[in-house]
């Protein structure tokens, strides 16, 4: 069954283009770059600098897997642009709240 599922899942790569293994080298290595970049947040906030560019930096790793998938993909369905834009919709809310409560934290620590 492990073997189906691999295969199928290699597949995917080739049929629309991307490299699987590429695909999920950048999402799991963005992971541990958007946490330093919430870290990195924190650290502007709390020494009264700009949180512009890490805010940036975090939104970049957040859907750099996803940017890979539109840009080097082919034939790939309309519902995985729908599904992806769900899944940036949903990481933008939840990265907002993270960056609100970091940023709150830091100004708490300030004082």
């Amino acid at each position: 069954m492990f073997d189906d599922v691999k295969e199928w899942f290699l597949g995917l790569g080739a049929e629309y283009g991307v490299d699987p293994i590429i695909f999920g080298a950048i999402y799991v290595g963005a992971i541990p770059l958007f946490f330093l970049s919430l870290a990195w947040i924190g650290k502007n906030v709390r020494a009264g600098k700009s949180p512009v560019l890490p805010i940036l930096a975090a939104g970049l790793c957040f859907i750099s897997a996803y940017l890979y998938l539109i840009v080097a993909g082919t034939n790939v369905p309309w519902w995985v642009y729908a599904f992806v834009a769900v899944l940036v919709v949903f990481g933008a809310i939840s990265t907002v709240r993270s960056i609100r409560s970091k940023i709150d934290e830091a100004r708490a620590d300030a004082v």
